[in-house]
């Protein structure tokens, strides 16, 4: 895990910004050291994740489909994946998050 924090979060009245970034194949983000609870976070791929090939069983059609990034928050740790064909995975590349939460 390379998870690194900026060295300068935005704090207003009781609320916190943090933002920061992530490494390939993190698969969540724990911001308990910083926020008591977590309102909101995006996250962004610094590369696009590789297409999946799914080839249909009736023609055998090959359709290319782009694994998305999945951010989901759950108290104070915020969890990474990548849907494709096969489920959910940890990202192949890295990132950057912003997080929004009520300080800790």
């Amino acid at each position: 895990m390379a998870i690194t924090f900026d060295q300068r979060p935005t704090v207003f009245g009781d609320r916190i910004i943090v933002t920061g970034t992530f490494a390939a194949s993190d698969t969540s983000i724990d911001l308990s050291s910083m926020m008591s609870s977590v309102d909101a976070c995006i996250a962004n791929l610094t590369s696009a994740e590789s297409p999946v090939e799914v080839r249909n069983s009736a023609d055998n059609d090959a359709i290319e489909i782009q694994p998305t990034l999945d951010v989901s928050v759950s108290g104070t740790t915020v969890t990474l994946s990548t849907f494709g064909t096969g489920g959910p995975g940890a990202p192949s590349g890295g990132g950057t998050f912003l997080a929004i939460g009520r300080r800790g």
